[in-house]
Formats: structure tokens, C-alpha cells, sequence
């Protein structure tokens, strides 16, 4: 009878506890278990989380484990416990570790994913955060900002996790040097694999920061090593240093928009570190500012990127710079690397009347530089007398930057290839499946459509991310209901087809891309006659809300006509935080349209946010056009960020901007636009061309273009090339 009582009895504890025994400790199925588990604990005990989702699920993990019995928490089943909804962690303590949480599906309650600290007092110290998953865990707001990690107090180890798809604005992982506990504090980040970050457009998208420009000058001695950075493109800024005493080795960056920039703090080593940018445009390798930096034996190839995003930059400096600016390059040296085809090394950058102290003390010694597609790789902006060139080496065909310190030697790139010793396979976690963040137009099915009302809107209803809606018929095809696109879709006419389909609508936009949406377009006439007659249609708008994905717009070989049924009609319509990687027009003809073509300019709090990275259109014609062909607006002095980008060739335009309510008075108006080439084009009867110059080292060409009498470019600064621009009448 006593056996059968402690039976009961135990199978009630289990039942009403939430807790279930466990071979290695405690098996934990609610919050108020875990809870009491973590009260109970001691040196050497485990906590396992049982398996399932928990929802809504906020975990304070604290102890005091020694460093031969730490306190662990873990998972019944690796991959098989996920934290949902509005869930974090937060763990505080000596001797510490976590393993295999992963966070999905929902966004932190407070400023971080998973703190090493449960409040300003209390820290972790010695412990450690290993093979654990946050994979798309963001707010929906896209600047309401928050970290995936932030790590405080001392001796701590983040190692072989698994972070991918950071798309809300703050730093992936952030390194804390706020309080003096967390100071000098010998952390270890190594084996991690930081995946897929898309480009943010705005400050503060860094995939690691370690310190801030307050504490830049306090050691943080931070150690960075064996990682691997996957497509991390956020903003300039990849990996961003802030402290001194940190070193970076034996990480690997592949196809990564940005650079390991030591923005702030000295005697930082970049070590022995691979940077495979295999040609992707704004690719960077490594950027030195401040003093006694030290870069050796680091792989650079296939880089692309200019200016901040070379593949070697060395900044010029503030005088008597405050911490929040540039710091002089003193004493520094980038010695020992290894440069293949890398398109951009970049000397005193930066050099403005602000940034005006040059190098000085600083050696760039036995490096090697190969490229057999450009000649001329080296862009000096200022005074480099105070770099020592010593004993570097470019291959036959290259120019040297200078005789003194180069040579010339025939090269065999193979013979210099290094593999890397941090790869997708060593990092990260190896239980947790990948998944490819970037889906591509046309990699699924065909789904044929007839022209008959809303087939569109029925057959995009049935549809699956990357499908091809397809034309079949020639006749009209008439949509009485908006179509939202939530996922990537082509709509395209039937390769068969004599003619062009034609698409009417009678709602206020056709195409609403919605968060997750993308859409491509080809050969098809869009006509907007049948449109309610009322002011602000558009064919393609964006989500009204806050799109936390970014999205991709190809438009090729379409018509658009007769979108004048009222006044402001225009082709794409764009709402506040809402982000293109790309938006491609090229073989299109626009006819009588009241509104805007391109209106790329919703974000005017200049703070250097902006609509779109990627803008081309070519081979496009305009004609009575009411406002402007495109209005794409970049504002304040941020320079963290690379675009707006765009290219601008083989147009023609005629008739554009009169309407009384374009409240630019411009056919084509840049604001803050980083890169412009205009070319090829010609216009006619148009309003101005309106440039504002602003941030950093903007490039605008305007080359092999025409204006009429009535054409002009009106500019706030004569900084922008033209080559062979013709202008028939007097204004210029």
C-alpha cells in the first residue's frame, strides 16, 4: 500500500506541477514550472524545457553554477521547442548556460531577443549562449528598434547560433559596454552563422556591434572569431567596432553589402580574416579609422564595392574630432593581404572640409593586389604622404598607385587562394533546417488565366510564392476586386500572343503589395478607363502599413495609357516605411497619366531613410505625363546607407509635369541620391530636371542627353557631371 501511495502520489505532483522527472534534470512544460525550476537550482542541475511552442513566453534564467557544474538550460528536443509570440529571455548569473531555444514567429516585448542581464545590476559573468535559433523574429514595425542579443558583464561565450532574416531596425548582435561590469570583458563570439540580412535603408542596421561612440575609447577586448556572415547587407556598417582591444579573426564574409569597419576606438587586430564578394554590387572588405589599428593576412575577392564599401578604405579624419565623428588614422598599418579582382581601394575617404586630417604614422606594407579587369584600382582623395608604401605588389597590366612601395610581378591568383576556416557547415546550428530567404521570380508553377472578370484575382488567390500567372488570351481582362500580393508572383502575357492583353480595373489600385509581396510584370497593356473616377488611383501601391519586407518591383515590355480619369492617378504609389530593393521599368511606354510615374518619396523625416535602393528605367516613354516620371527623395546627412541608386537610360520624354498640382514643378527631382546616371535620353516640352546634392560624395552623370527650348537643370550645386548634353534654348 505504501508503493501505490508514492505512486499517486507522484503521478499527481507530475500532473498539477507541470514538471515530469527527467534523466538529466527537471523536464519543464509551463512558465510557473520553469519558474520554480530555476529557484531550485544548483550547481550542476539542468532544466529541460519540454517540447512544444511556447507562446507569449518571457524566461528569466538566474544562478550561481561554478565552472565545473554550471546551471544549464536546455530542450527536450532540439528544434522541437520554439518561443512564439512576444517571447524573450532573459538570464543573469555566474556559470550559466543556454542551449537550443529558438525564437520564431512573433518579436521580443521588450529591446532585446536574449539579454545577458536581467536588469542594470544584475549580469552574467562566465556563462554561456550556445546553439540556440532566432530566424525572423521582428517587430512589424520596421524603426521600431531592438537587438536579437545584447551582451553584457564578463567572460561570456556566444557560440555556434543561428541568426537569420534580422529585418527591423537595431543591431543583430550587440557587445554592452554601459556600466563598468561590462568592461574589459574578454567575451568570445565564435562558430555563429549570421544569415540573410536585407538592406534596411536607415542607420542602424549592423549584424554586430561591440561598444558605442560613448565608451569608444574603454577596452572591451572582445573576441570575434571563426564566423560566418551570409548576405549581411543592413547598412555600411557589417560588423561595427566601437571599443578598443577587440579582435576580428578567422570570420568569413561572403556577398556581404558593407564592410568590418573599425568606426570608433584603436588598437583593433583584423586578422587572417575572408571576404568572397563574387562580383555582387557594394560588396566591402575592410575600413580603418582611429589609432594603432592593425589589419594583416585578410583574403579580399570579388569585391565591388566604392567609396565606404572598398575593398581596403582608410578615412580621413575630424580635427579634435567629438566620439560620435571621425578620428584621425594614426599609427595604424594593412599589411600581408591578399586582394583578387577587387574593384576599389580607397585612400583618405571621406576627405571633405570636415574630414579634412589626413593619415599619418600609418603603413600599408606586402600586400598584394591583383585585378585582370581593371587597370586602375586605387582612388586617393586627399594628401597620403603621411602612409608609408612599402614592398606591394600588382600584377602585369595593373598601375601602381605610386613607384615608391609597388611592384610589378607577374601573378597567378590560384596560387594565392586560401580557404576559409570558418564555413556554413562549422558555424550555426546543424539541426535546424535553411531556408533561402530570397524567393525568386519564376521558380514555380504556371497558372493560366483566360480573360474573363477577376481570373487574376482567382487564380493569384490559388497561387504559391514564386508562380507565374499567365495570359492566355488576348482580350480584356476586367477586375472588379483589388488583387494583395503577399508573397513574390510574376503576371506575364503568353509567349504565343499576337498582341497584348489589356487589364482594366474598377477598384482604387490593381496591385497592393503587401509585407512578403513582389511583383513582375511583362507584356501587357494596363488601362485605367474603367477606374472609379475619383482622385488617387494608382495601378501598384504598396501596403499602407509598415512593411517589415522588402520588396522587388520588374516591370518589362508594358503599356500603361488613359490613366486620367481623374487627377493624381500614378503607376506606383509608395507608403511610408515601406523598402524596395529593387524597382526595374525597362521596355515600357506611359501615356496620358495625371498622376506620377515613380513617386519614391514618402520618408521626409531626413534622417537619412529613404523607398528605394535600386531604381532603372530604360528604354521607357513618357508622354503627358501630369507630375513627375520620378521623385526619389533621400533626406538628411546620414551616411550609413548606400542608396538611392539609379539608372536613367535610353528614355524619352514628352509633355511631363505641367499638371498645377505637382507640387515639385520638376519632370525628374533627386533629392540626396548617392549614385545617377542619366543617359541616352531625350526630352522634350518637360519641366525641369531638379538635383539637390547631399551626403557624403554623391555621384550624378548626366551624359548623352537632349532638352528642347523649354528644358533646364536646375541644381543646388554644380558638383554633377555632364558629358555631351545638349540643351537647344538658353537655360541651364
Amino acid at each position: 500500500m505504501r508503493i501505490l501511495f508514492f505512486t499517486l502520489s507522484s503521478l499527481l505532483f507530475i500532473l498539477f506541477s507541470g514538471c515530469t522527472p527527467a534523466a538529466d534534470g527537471p523536464l519543464v512544460r509551463d512558465i510557473n514550472a520553469f519558474n520554480e525550476a530555476v529557484k531550485k537550482a544548483q550547481p550542476g542541475d539542468k532544466i529541460v524545457l519540454a517540447n512544444g511552442v511556447w507562446k507569449d513566453t518571457e524566461l528569466v534564467f538566474t544562478g550561481k553554477g561554478t565552472a565545473e557544474k554550471p546551471i544549464t538550460l536546455s530542450v527536450e528536443e532540439k528544434g522541437k521547442v520554439t518561443f512564439e509570440g512576444q517571447s524573450n529571455l532573459r538570464m543573469a548569473g555566474e556559470y550559466l548556460v543556454v542551449e537550443g531555444l529558438v525564437f520564431k514567429n512573433g518579436y521580443t516585448p521588450t529591446s532585446e531577443v536574449i539579454s545577458l542581464r536581467r536588469n542594470k545590476e544584475h549580469l552574467c559573468n562566465n556563462c554561456r549562449v550556445t546553439e540556440c535559433v532566432i530566424d525572423d523574429y521582428n517587430n512589424p514595425e520596421r524603426f521600431d528598434s531592438d537587438y536579437w542579443v545584447g551582451i553584457y558583464g564578463k567572460n561570456n561565450r556566444f557560440d555556434h547560433n543561428y541568426l537569420v532574416g534580422k529585418r527591423n531596425q537595431g543591431v543583430t548582435v550587440a557587445v554592452r559596454l554601459n556600466t563598468e561590469a561590462s568592461r574589459e570583458n574578454n567575451h568570445r563570439l565564435d562558430h555563429n552563422y549570421f544569415g540573410y540580412h536585407p538592406i534596411l535603408g536607415s542607420n542602424g542596421g549592423e549584424t554586430l556591434r561591440i561598444g558605442t561612440s560613448h565608451y569608444s575609447l574603454t577596452n572591451s577586448n572582445t573576441l570575434v572569431e571563426d564566423n560566418y556572415f551570409d548576405r549581411c547587407n543592413g547598412e555600411h556598417e557589417i560588423i561595427s567596432n566601437k571599443s578598443c582591444q577587440n579582435t576580428f579573426r578567422n570570420n568569413t564574409f561572403f556577398e556581404c553589402q558593407g564592410t568590418l569597419t573599425m568606426r570608433h576606438g584603436n588598437e583593433t587586430l583584423v586578422e587572417n580574416n575572408y571576404f568572397y564578394g563574387n562580383g555582387k554590387a557594394n560588396t566591402g572588405g575592410i575600413r580603418i579609422i582611429n589609432e594603432s589599428q592593425k589589419v594583416i593576412n585578410n583574403y579580399c575577392e570579388g569585391l565591388t564595392g566604392y567609396r565606404f564599401r572598398g575593398a581596403l578604405v582608410i578615412m580621413n579624419g575630424v580635427p579634435n574630432s567629438p566620439p560620435n565623428r571621425y578620428f584621425q588614422v594614426i599609427n595604424s598599418e594593412a599589411s600581408n593581404n591578399i586582394f583578387i579582382n577587387c574593384d576599389h581601394i580607397q585612400l583618405c575617404a571621406g576627405s571633405d572640409e570636415e574630414r579634412s586630417a589626413t593619415p599619418k604614422s600609418t603603413v600599408v606594407a606586402n600586400n598584394l593586389f591583383y585585378n585582370d579587369k581593371k587597370e586602375n584600382i586605387f582612388t586617393v582623395y586627399d594628401d597620403i604622404s603621411g602612409i608609408t608604401f612599402k614592398d606591394n605588389v600588382v600584377n602585369e597590366g595593373m598601375k601602381p598607385l605610386q613607384e615608391e612601395g609597388f611592384s610589378i610581378k607577374t601573378i597567378d591568383p590560384k596560387a594565392y587562394k586560401k580557404e576559409a576556416p570558418a564555413t556554413p557547415d562549422n558555424t550555426g546550428v546543424s539541426w535546424y533546417p535553411r531556408k533561402e530567404y530570397e524567393i525568386r521570380f519564376r521558380s514555380g508553377k504556371v497558372i493560366p488565366a483566360r480573360a474573363e472578370e477577376n481570373s487574376l484575382v482567382e487564380a493569384i488567390r490559388n497561387s504559391q510564392p514564386g508562380d507565374i500567372i499567365e495570359l492566355t488570351e488576348a482580350g480584356t481582362y476586367h477586375m472588379t476586386k483589388g488583387i494583395d500580393l503577399y508573397h513574390p508572383l510574376s503576371v506575364r502575357a503568353a509567349a504565343s500572343l499576337s498582341e497584348k492583353p489589356v487589364v482594366t480595373f474598377a477598384k482604387t489600385s490593381l496591385f497592393n503589395i503587401e509585407n512578403g509581396g513582389a511583383l513582375e510584370l511583362s507584356g501587357i497593356l494596363f488601362n485605367g478607363a474603367e477606374c472609379d473616377d475619383k482622385p488617387g488611383n494608382a495601378v501598384i501601391r504598396t501596403s499602407r502599413y509598415s512593411m517589415i519586407n522588402n520588396y522587388k518591383l520588374m516591370v518589362r515590355n508594358c503599356d500603361f495609357e488613359d490613366m486620367d480619369i481623374n487627377h493624381s492617378f500614378d503607376i506606383l504609389k509608395v507608403y511610408k516605411n515601406t523598402f524596395a530593393d529593387s524597382i526595374l521599368f525597362t521596355d515600357c511606354n506611359f501615356n496620358t497619366v495625371s498622376g506620377n510615374v515613380l513617386e519614391l518619396n514618402k520618408e521626409t523625416d531626413d534622417i537619412g531613410i529613404y523607398n528605394a535602393e535600386d531604381v532603372v528605367m530604360e528604354n521607357c516613354h513618357f508622354k503627358e505625363i501630369g507630375g513627375t516620371v520620378l521623385n526619389l527623395h533621400r533626406g538628411g546627412r546620414d551616411e550609413s546607407t548606400f542608396g538611392p541608386i539609379l539608372y536613367f537610360d535610353r528614355c524619352s520624354l514628352e509633355q511631363v509635369g505641367h499638371d498645377k498640382r505637382n507640387a515639385s514643378g520638376a519632370a525628374i527631382n533627386l533629392h540626396g541620391v548617392q549614385l545617377a546616371y542619366i543617359q541616352n535620353s531625350l526630352f522634350e516640352g518637360c519641366k525641369p530636371m531638379k538635383l539637390f546634392l547631399a551626403v557624403g560624395e554623391p555621384v550624378i552623370e548626366i551624359s548623352d542627353c537632349k532638352f528642347d527650348e523649354q528644358g533646364e537643370i536646375i541644381s543646388n550645386d554644380e558638383a554633377f557631371v555632364k558629358k555631351n548634353v545638349t540643351f537647344l534654348g538658353t537655360k541651364e
